[in-house]
């Protein structure tokens, strides 16, 4: 079993800390290279996850070079693109705008390398490479500082012949589990972090209500009485019904006496249509279709998976629009959406991680319709 942690907690967290620290170097430099990438911080493991982004998306520019006219196979030009990499990994230079996302998200990896070590196994290790080899499996070790022997001994069982990553994945979950004596207290990881920023280990357990659990609880709060003067305004019809119960010589009306209900279930009632009309709100706001919705186009029964279920021409949409044409990285997206058991998880990775990672606030025609998919997968 892993850790239980607060995700909202640690993502707010790394991103006040990479601004404090981005402010301090930033106020004297207008960039950073790459000798001050690998001192960055004190805490060497923040270091090497920035590094391993930043290669990870140098590597996807490379990919994106390549074109159909000419042969990027040819001796020459391996040679050529090998010489031309190896003199832009000695000229680093980055500024603080496009540092500062690779430095939050090495802070929050750094997190959850101790806090959830299969999915960051996943991540660092099996989802960023197309063809598992061993080889590249040991390479990837070169970027892990946090329980290296732990994840060294792991790779050091498996053969050549492990190539599945289904199969690596679940042999590494029984690895961890029958090892984790062996992994360093999240103490020791704190106190690195406490000497930039505080935080306690306190507030990384505490546990993270979902935000539609706060949403219903908050609704099945008890309503405060209106004042008397917005009474028949709100609810005119519960004037009608005292009149009713007051006896009178003339009798009220008949049809209204007929549709008022009883005190309780009119209260029953309008918490019903409360929440009826307040539940949406969440998704209005990132699955509202556009004049052809993906409803339209592809249905609206459950779905078994994102990879199966997206079309030959949604997914070159999906891959153009919000991949910028990066068809490894739609894979790798997607492959990780359907591992997610639950839409809140995916929905926050959507709006959370891959909005701001690939700037999609203006691509949301193509987002509602990954969303309204998820909902979907989930229904």
């Amino acid at each position: 079993m892993e850790d239980k942690y607060n995700q909202l907690r640690l993502e707010r967290y790394s991103k006040e800390l990479a601004n404090v620290l981005c402010d301090r170097h930033f106020a004297a430099h207008d960039t950073i290279n790459g000798p001050q990438l690998i001192g960055f911080t004190p805490i060497k493991q923040v270091n090497l996850f920035v590094i391993k982004e930043l290669l990870l998306r140098w590597h996807h520019e490379m990919a994106n070079l390549r074109s159909p006219y000419f042969d990027y196979e040819h001796e020459e030009v391996k040679e050529a693109l090998l010489n031309f990499m190896n003199v832009l990994s000695r000229k680093i230079l980055i500024k603080r705008d496009a540092f500062e996302p690779l430095l939050q998200k090495a802070i929050l990896d750094t997190f959850l390398l101790k806090l959830s070590p299969a999915s960051m196994f996943e991540e660092k290790f099996l989802r960023i490479q197309e063809d598992i080899t061993l080889s590249k499996l040991q390479e990837n070790l070169k970027y892990i500082d946090l329980d290296k022997a732990l994840f060294a001994g792991f790779v050091g069982t498996l053969s050549p012949s492990n190539r599945d990553r289904d199969y690596i994945l679940s042999r590494f979950r029984l690895y961890l589990n029958a090892n984790r004596d062996s992994i360093a207290p999240l103490a020791e990881v704190l106190q690195a972090f406490n000497s930039l920023l505080p935080i306690t280990e306190e507030e990384i357990r505490q546990q993270q209500i979902s935000p539609l659990a706060a949403y219903a609880a908050s609704v099945a709060k008890p309503t405060p009485a209106a004042p008397i003067e917005e009474k028949d305004v709100v609810a005119p019809i519960h004037m009608a019904q005292r009149e009713a119960s007051i006896p009178v010589t003339k009798p009220a009306p008949a049809p209204a006496v007929a549709a008022a209900p009883r005190p309780a279930a009119m209260a029953d009632n309008n918490l019903n249509e409360r929440f009826r009309a307040e539940r949406p709100t969440m998704n209005e706001r990132f699955s509202k279709p556009a004049s052809a919705s993906i409803g339209e186009s592809l249905g609206n029964g459950k779905i078994e998976s994102l990879k199966n279920s997206i079309s030959i021409n949604q997914r070159f949409s999906f891959i153009n629009e919000l991949f910028d044409g990066d068809n490894m990285t739609y894979y790798n997206t997607i492959q990780q959406l359907d591992q997610f058991r639950s839409p809140d998880e995916a929905t926050h990775f959507i709006t959370n991680d891959l909005s701001r990672r690939y700037d999609w606030t203006k691509k949301q025609d193509s987002v509602n319709k990954l969303l309204r998919l998820i909902e979907r997968k989930f229904a």
